[in-house]
C-alpha cells in the first residue's frame, strides 16, 4: 500500500510510528497510508528549516521572486496531476479541484510581485538632519496547519506569500488528503527553492500543539473548524507568537424580491452544494424577504435540485462528489435529523442515496430544509455538507440582522437590483466578506480573505497586503549624519518636532 512520507530537507523522510488512514471518498476504502509525527520529526524540520532561512532571507527580492515565476509555471504544468491526484483523495470533482489548484496559484502570481511588496517608506529631512526610513524583514521559521477541503489552495496562500518575503516555512496538512501538498512542495524545490525552506510534517493533535509550542516558529497560520481555531490562538499567542486563524461559517445568501430569481436560483444551487458543502465559503442558508419571495424560491430551488447530478469526482458531468468521509457523512445526516427534530420541513432529503457502482462511497444527495429559524441549533452550527436551509424573513432589516447576530462573520451575499439597498448592506453588515450578487464572495488574491467574529481569530487576514504584513517585521530607522565635529545641543527631554 501507498505510504506518504513527510517532506524534509528537500527530500522524503519517514520513520517507523503511527500511521493514518487515507481513504478514496468514491469507493469507500484505504488507498494509503500516511505517517503521523512525533515531535522529534517536528525538531528536525526546523533545524533544516533555520538552517536554511538565512540564506533565503539574504536572497535578494527579485531572486526570491523568480522562483515564485518558476513555480507557477510548474503548477500550470502539473494542473491536470494535481487536480487528479486532490479528488482521488478529498472527493470533489476533477473540474473543481482545478479550481483548488487555481485559486491557490492566483496567490502566488500575487507573490511574484513580492520585490514591490516589501518595499519600506523613507522620508528626507524628518528633523534638522535627520531621516527616517522602513524596511519590511522576514520573521524566520513559521507554519502553516491547513484543513482536508482545500489541500491545495491554502497550502498555497500561506506558503507562497511566506517564502516569498524571506522565512521559511513548515506545512502541517490535513492527514485526510496530505499527497497534493507533497507534491506541491516538491514542485517547489523545482522551481528553485533552497532545500529546507518548505517543509511538510503530517501528523495530528501532537504535532499542531508541537508547532503552537516550538521556540523556533516564530508565527502559525490556521484554517479549520472555529474551536480547534480559537484553540490554536490561544496556545500560540501564549507561547509569544503571531496567529491568524480561520474558524468555521454559517454564510447566508439574502434575496430581495426584486432579485433575478433565475440567476439567483443558479448561484445558490453552486454555492450551495458545490463541493458538496465542504467549503467555509458555502452558502447554507438562504434568506428570502417576504412570503411571496420565498414561495416563488422553494419552488425554483427544488426545480434544481432536481436537475443536480451526484456522481464520481472523474465524472465530468457531476456536479458533486461525495463527501471526505464515512464520519463525516455520518456527521451530516445526524444534523439533518436534528433540523427534522426541531421543527424544521424537510422538503428534499439527500439522505439514503446510492450510486451504482460505488455503494460504498461517501455519497449524500442534496438535502433542502424550509421553516428554519434561529433558535434552532442546526442553523446556529456549521454542518458543511450538501445542505440548504431556508429562513424567511419579512423585512430586509430581519435578514441583515440574522447574518449579523449569527455567531460566525465569514462571508455573506445579497442578491438585488437596488443599488441603494446593496449600499447600505455592505455598509452595515456585521460580516468579513460580503458578494453584492455574488455567491461565493472570496476576495481576489491582491486583497485579503478573512471573517469576523467566530470565523476569524487574529488580527490579520490571509495573503493580499494582510499577508504581508503577518509573515514580516516593519523596522523602523531614524539617522543622523552630525557634519561637525563639535556638540550642537543637548536635551534631556523626549525628541519632538516641535
Amino acid at each position: 500500500m501507498r505510504r506518504i512520507s513527510h517532506f524534509i530537507d528537500g527530500a522524503a523522510v519517514s520513520e517507523p510510528g503511527r500511521l493514518g488512514d487515507v481513504y478514496a471518498p468514491t469507493i469507500g476504502e484505504v488507498q494509503a497510508q500516511v505517517e503521523l509525527a512525533e515531535v522529534g520529526m517536528l525538531d528536525r524540520a526546523v533545524a533544516s528549516a533555520k538552517a536554511a532561512q538565512v540564506g533565503w532571507a539574504a536572497t535578494n527580492p527579485q531572486r526570491r521572486a523568480r522562483v515564485m515565476f518558476a513555480y507557477k509555471a510548474l503548477i500550470e504544468q502539473h494542473m491536470d496531476e494535481l487536480a487528479e491526484l486532490l479528488s482521488s483523495e478529498h472527493g470533489k470533482v476533477v473540474s473543481d479541484a482545478k479550481g483548488d489548484v487555481q485559486r491557490g496559484l492566483e496567490v502566488v502570481e500575487f507573490a511574484c510581485g513580492v520585490p514591490h511588496l516589501m518595499k519600506g517608506e523613507y522620508t528626507e529631512g524628518a528633523g534638522p538632519g535627520i531621516d527616517v526610513y522602513s524596511m519590511r524583514q522576514p520573521l524566520g521559521v513559521v507554519a502553516g496547519i491547513t484543513p482536508f477541503n482545500f489541500p491545495a489552495m491554502i497550502p498555497l496562500w500561506m506558503s507562497s506569500v511566506a517564502i516569498a518575503c524571506g522565512n521559511a516555512f513548515i506545512l502541517k496538512p490535513s492527514e485526510r488528503d496530505p499527497s497534493v501538498p507533497v507534491r506541491l512542495a516538491e514542485l517547489m524545490i523545482e522551481a528553485g527553492l533552497p532545500k529546507g525552506v518548505l517543509n511538510v510534517v503530517h501528523g495530528d493533535k501532537v504535532i499542531v500543539d508541537a508547532i503552537c509550542d516550538h521556540p523556533d516558529i516564530k508565527a502559525v497560520s490556521f484554517v479549520g473548524s472555529s474551536d480547534i481555531a480559537n484553540y490554536v490562538y490561544q496556545r500560540a499567542a501564549a507561547n509569544g507568537k503571531r496567529a491568524q486563524c480561520m474558524g468555521g461559517a454559517k454564510n447566508h445568501g439574502i434575496v430581495l424580491p426584486d432579485a433575478d430569481l433565475d440567476q439567483t436560483v443558479a448561484d445558490m444551487l453552486g454555492a450551495a452544494y458545490g463541493s458538496a458543502g465542504e467549503r467555509c465559503m458555502a452558502l447554507p442558508v438562504v434568506v428570502p424577504v417576504g412570503e411571496q419571495t420565498a414561495e416563488t424560491l422553494r419552488a425554483k430551488l427544488i426545480e434544481g435540485i432536481e436537475t443536480l447530478k451526484v456522481g464520481v469526482s472523474t465524472d465530468a458531468d457531476a456536479h458533486y462528489g461525495p463527501v471526505v468521509s464515512a464520519q463525516h457523512k455520518a456527521r451530516i445526516e445526524d444534523y439533518i435529523q436534528m433540523a427534522v427534530d426541531e421543527g424544521s420541513e424537510l422538503v428534499v432529503d439527500g439522505r439514503g442515496f446510492s450510486l451504482q457502482g460505488y455503494e460504498d462511497g461517501y455519497f449524500l444527495a442534496p438535502t433542502f430544509l424550509d421553516r428554519v429559524t434561529p433558535d434552532m441549533k442546526s442553523y446556529q452550527e456549521e454542518i458543511f455538507g450538501p445542505v440548504l436551509q431556508m429562513v424567511r424573513a419579512e423585512t430586509f432589516e430581519e435578514a441583515v440582522n440574522l447574518a449579523t447576530q449569527h455567531q460566525y462573520g465569514n462571508g455573506v451575499a445579497l442578491f438585488t437590483r437596488n443599488g441603494d439597498a446593496a449600499r447600505r448592506f455592505a455598509s452595515t453588515v456585521e460580516v468579513g466578506m460580503v458578494g453584492i450578487n455574488v455567491p461565493i464572495p472570496v476576495p481576489v488574491a491582491y486583497h485579503s480573505f478573512g471573517g469576523w467574529k467566530r470565523s476569524g481569530f487574529g488580527d490579520m487576514d490571509q495573503y493580499g497586503m494582510d499577508g504581508i504584513r503577518f509573515y514580516t517585521r516593519l523596522k523602523k530607522v531614524t539617522q543622523r549624519w552630525p557634519s561637525g565635529g563639535s556638540v550642537v545641543d543637548q536635551s534631556f527631554v523626549i525628541p519632538t518636532m516641535k
